[in-house]
């Protein structure tokens, strides 16, 4: 990972800091200790609430955005293409000095590489742990401010950012998810993993609704979210949802929950929403939500709910209803 490319790039004279300013690291992956950056003068950009909570409970500081001027940029690709070309750019205008870029070969690094080659001198790179990391000179940053990207309107009418999940336009599974929903919800709905609020969206059209609770850990996508949802009745939360505490029972929880972690299918983080929607509810409380047909969420929707049904879905997708959370004692 980045720390040991890290430590080669900085134990020789290739690669030398300034003595004085600002250091910014975007997106560490989460865990990496980046050694050799001094933590007097280090500032963590982190989207995600669950990223920027470990590295605040390491003693980093850390913000969801970078202000002011930096003296040395540290940019970790994300998986998103024009996310990480975005954040390239965001670092080359606020970084007088070198900008260093680290990956793995599985968040693109090597095509990442070429891109930049492209444009400018490369210094480096150092291969190591599956990932490279190189770095470019200060006063190249010109040279790539057509990357600049940042939260827009799309054609659907809403807003999106690179790298938020269905960036590009409405996702089919939560399409499929929002047609689906029955009129009465009761009035208190919580949203787990609300994204840019696409299904808060269709919920806020019942006028039976009091709040929707939008929980989100996505730093960006809530943002969207906010430019998309104007309704007062719509209540912002970046947090984990598998750990959020409601401020009230809720009576609905409507969900497409993620099951990647980075690129490996994952569906224990599907089954942890589940959890957390049945601990959320009141007790005739009903949870709603879409996953691809493959991912095996039955079982654990079955030991926390009495009632558990499939309610539609086609060869892509299935739709999942479950009602009276199972309250367990101990």
């Amino acid at each position: 990972m980045i720390d040991a490319r890290l430590t080669i790039a900085l134990s020789g004279d290739a690669l030398a800091l300034p003595d004085d300013g600002r250091i910014v690291a975007f997106e560490p992956p989460r865990g990496s200790d980046l050694p050799g950056l001094d933590r007097d003068r280090l500032l963590v950009v982190q989207d995600s609430k669950l990223d920027f909570d470990d590295f605040s409970a390491r003693g980093f500081d850390c913000a969801t955005q970078a202000e002011g001027s930096f003296a040395t940029a540290v940019v970790c690709l994300p998986r998103a293409r024009r996310e990480a070309q975005a954040l390239l750019a965001r670092a080359f205008e606020l970084t007088d000095g070198p900008v260093i870029v680290d990956g793995q070969k599985t968040d693109g690094i090597d095509a990442m590489l070429r891109q930049v080659r492209r444009r400018a001198r490369v210094e480096g790179p150092i291969s190591k742990a599956h990932g490279k990391l190189f770095w470019l000179p200060s006063g190249t940053g010109d040279r790539f401010a057509d990357w600049a990207a940042g939260p827009e309107l799309s054609s659907g009418g809403f807003w999106t950012a690179p790298g938020v999940f269905s960036a590009d336009g409405i996702d089919p599974a939560s399409a499929m998810l929002a047609d689906a929903l029955p009129e009465k919800l009761g009035p208190e709905v919580a949203d787990l993993g609300a994204g840019w609020g696409f299904l808060s969206a269709h919920v806020l059209t019942r006028d039976s609704v009091r709040r929707v609770h939008l929980v989100e850990a996505g730093h960006m996508a809530l943002q969207c979210a906010q430019h998309n949802l104007t309704d007062p009745r719509a209540v912002f939360h970046w947090a984990d949802a598998t750990r959020w505490q409601a401020p009230e029972r809720i009576d609905t929880v409507v969900m497409n929950p993620p099951f990647h972690t980075d690129r490996a299918a994952d569906p224990r983080l599907g089954q942890a929403f589940v959890a957390a929607a049945a601990r959320i509810l009141a007790p005739q409380g009903q949870l709603w939500m879409v996953a691809n047909r493959h991912l095996p969420y039955e079982s654990t929707l079955k030991d926390h709910f009495a009632m558990v049904a499939e309610a539609g879905g086609d060869s892509r997708f299935k739709l999942l209803q479950a009602a009276r959370p199972v309250r367990r004692r101990g």
